[in-house]
């Protein structure tokens, strides 16, 4: 159920002190959720407050591997669909 920061995060440390749960580790500049406090902000609102302020796509994933930030959702350019080969 806890998300998971993934190595697109760029440090920006917007998550940290935004956290509800106190559950945002960092470490030598890597950010990692603790799984035992995260509760993706059950009762703080639609989506989890690092979800809310993250400003990479793709840098928030839940237990699924699902981008909670997929390419497109924050700039509003659609991912480019792969050339031919």
């Amino acid at each position: 159920m806890a998300l998971i920061i993934t190595a697109e995060c760029i440090a920006c440390w917007a998550c940290e002190p935004i956290c509800p749960n106190a559950a945002i580790r960092v470490k030598n500049e890597v950010f990692r959720i603790d799984k035992k406090s995260c509760t993706r902000c059950e009762g703080y609102g639609d989506l989890p407050q690092c979800v809310e302020i993250c400003p990479v796509e793709g840098a928030i994933i839940d237990d699924e591997g699902t981008a909670m930030n997929p390419p497109g959702s924050l700039t509003g350019i659609p991912p480019r669909e792969p050339l031919p080969a």
